[in-house]
């Protein structure tokens, strides 16, 4: 396949460079003078001036990782601190905390250290007798607990205090830890090569009765100097995500900075991360709605705690809905799922729920975009099943490391815990953006112009518009003619032209280089009907290699190579590209719906094939070995 059919959708940067157009009158001397060019034969030259807004090139990210500086993670065996993440980041090799070396396949073009704020620092403080933390009752007392070789037992006093309040209350601590924090995101920081957002977690857990994941990335768009104004909110001033939005426009209105906020693992909320009434049981409201999408733009839908895409049970008639699925119960693994948690857990039916919402309150509270992160505790942003370095430091690579557990249920029942073996090796963070710089990265989130992947790097662009031709898809200029002709993904489709009766999907993916190629793209599109009811259907829109029946389906499954006993594959199927324009079939004007793109490599070993095949072990048979690695595109949203 040609590879210069490909640069549209992974280098358009290239294609599309600004500059101005005007006519020469300059004089040769010795010579007539150069007429006035009234026709100007550089297509770029008129070009660029119509298009200096869209996003040129696609940069890859982890939103979510932990330090040493995280209790859950530097109490329990991680070594690492900022400076490691982010040298392993940027392409170092590094020295893991169990003594293994390790290298990321490419760098990352980004990076937040996101490190929980509930008793920042508490590690690496207690290790170098830090003078702060010493000063406090508890800080001296768990000190004294990890050098008399009681640290695990410590770490469960500190887990004990999540509903109680702030154990350490020491204001130079925190303000210590925090400026080690922003300092490291600075120094790392290169405009244009790498960028380091500076972050944390805001952890909360609701109660202690019912510990449900309502987790918060909070990413700032600024310096050292305005983030520095202020020190982390934490869990441990509120559990309520209100309160949170409330302290992100306060840091606006003090410091002129910008701030966001990106949930994730609904899936271990036990229904109430995308629940249609707040934490204090009142109903959603529309200033509830506007507030929670000016702060909380984005959805991190997969990582190593579960996909949260979608759900078998919610949808019956998608085969490829049982995707890494954690459904147990909540974080702590204290109370068990059922089944009417589900639709307010997974991001597919809350986009639904969201549009039934809107119907009512005006507004759509749950009008996000997707991105995948790792929310790995290793300090190590990796994410490829042969090189996976677990979530916390106890499960990194080793003979036996899939028995161990990742969630232990407080409540002592053993069907509620999580094993290693159950983890992802998940997921990036795509960003179509103009620049390899903090404001660009910043302000394509709030776009929503994102997209999820559970790990590789496939090349995604979604345009949605009522014009697009049948072979726009294919054109060198298809980058121009998406932006120009409609929105891209996380846009909102225009009122429709007299006479158009259906809007038009353009979309192309380019596989990884180094992984499986493509098996199909899918649009996954959901509405509300006249009766009010969330209604889903998934279209596959492009197969590779076979085409696509009266159902719209792929007319067979794309197979497999994969030798799971060796943890081999080839890529002798499937395509290296896929691209198509694609028109709604069942449109109805009057129903609001929602779109977004699904993307599936062929089938390739999981990182437990791996580790089988590199130790020699045999996984039980429960444990997956093969999968099919995807992408999520964030949705484009039509409103009647």
């Amino acid at each position: 396949m040609n590879i210069l059919k490909h640069l549209v959708w992974g280098l358009p940067a290239v294609l599309f460079f600004s500059g101005s157009a005007m006519a020469v009158t300059a004089l040769n001397p010795g010579k007539k003078d150069i007429p006035e060019v009234k026709k100007v034969y550089s297509p770029y030259v008129e070009r660029t001036l119509r298009n200096r807004n869209f996003s040129e090139g696609v940069y890859w990210g982890d939103t979510h990782l932990h330090t040493r500086y995280s209790s859950d993670a530097g109490m329990i065996g991680n070594t690492l601190g900022p400076d490691e993440a982010y040298r392993f980041a940027k392409g170092d090799q590094v020295t893991s905390s169990t003594g293994q070396p390790t290298k990321l396949i490419r760098p990352l073009d980004y990076l937040v250290v996101s490190d929980h704020a509930e008793a920042l620092g508490l590690a690496p403080f207690i290790a170098e007798g830090n003078p702060d933390l010493l000063a406090t009752e508890n800080g001296k007392r768990w000190y004294d607990m990890v050098n008399a070789g009681e640290g695990y037992e410590a770490f469960r006093e500190w887990g004990a205090y999540m509903f109680t309040g702030d154990p350490i209350k020491s204001p130079e601590m925190q303000r210590t830890v925090w400026d080690r924090q922003i300092e490291a995101a600075d120094r790392h920081n290169e405009p244009g090569v790498f960028t380091a957002l500076i972050g944390y977690e805001w952890t909360s857990l609701n109660t202690e009765e019912s510990p449900s994941n309502l987790h918060r990335v909070v990413i700032f768009k600024d310096n050292a100097d305005k983030a520095g104004e202020v020190v982390p909110f934490s869990a441990y001033d509120s559990q309520d995500p209100e309160d949170l939005w409330d302290w992100m426009q306060s840091y606006e209105d003090t410091t002129g900075g910008r701030v966001l906020a990106i949930p994730h693992n609904g899936n271990l909320s036990n229904g109430l991360m995308f629940a249609t009434e707040r934490l204090n049981g009142e109903p959603l409201t529309k200033e509830y709605a506007e507030t929670r999408m000016k702060w909380e733009p984005l959805y991190e839908v997969t990582q190593i705690k579960g996909d949260g895409e979608a759900h078998p049970f919610l949808s019956p008639n998608d085969e490829w809905a049982d995707y890494g699925t954690w459904d147990k119960g909540d974080i702590a693994g204290v109370k068990p799922k059922q089944d009417e948690m589900l639709k307010y857990e997974y991001a597919r039916t809350a986009l639904q729920i969201g549009l039934q919402q809107e119907s009512s309150l005006g507004v759509n509270p749950f009008k996000f975009g997707m991105i995948g992160s790792t929310d790995a505790h290793t300090s190590l942003a990796s994410t490829r099943e042969e090189n996976y370095w677990g979530k916390f430091a106890g499960t990194e690579p080793g003979a036996d490391r899939y028995e161990h557990y990742v969630i232990k249920a407080f409540s002592g029942d053993e069907s509620l815990s999580t094993f290693a073996w159950e983890e992802l090796a998940s997921g990036l963070a795509a960003v179509w953006a103009r620049e390899n710089t903090r404001e660009a990265i910043f302000e394509a989130m709030q776009k929503k112009e994102t997209y999820a992947t559970t790990g590789t790097r496939i090349t995604l662009r979604f345009f949605g518009g009522w014009n697009y031709g049948a072979d726009d898809v294919f054109r060198p200029d298809a980058v121009e003619i998406g932006y120009n002709m409609g929105v891209p993904m996380g846009g909102d489709l225009p009122k429709p032209p007299e006479g158009k009766s259906a809007p038009v999907f353009m979309v192309g993916a380019m596989k990884d280089p180094w992984s499986g190629n493509l098996d199909r793209i899918q649009i996954v599109k959901g509405w509300i009907d006249a009766n009010g009811e969330r209604q889903e259907r998934i279209y596959d829109v492009v197969c590779a290699d076979r085409g696509i029946n009266d159902k719209g389906s792929c007319e067979k499954p794309i197979g497999s190579t994969v030798d799971e006993a060796n943890a081999t594959y080839l890529n002798n199927i499937g395509d290296a590209e896929l691209r198509t324009v694609w028109t709604d079939p069942d449109f109805d004007a009057d129903r609001p719906a929602v779109y977004y793109a699904r993307v599936l490599e062929i089938p390739t070993p999981t990182w437990q094939a791996y580790d089988a095949q590199y130790y020699g072990t045999k996984m039980p048979d429960q444990v997956p070995l093969s999968h099919q690695e995807r992408a999520y595109t964030s949705p484009i949203w039509y409103t009647p």
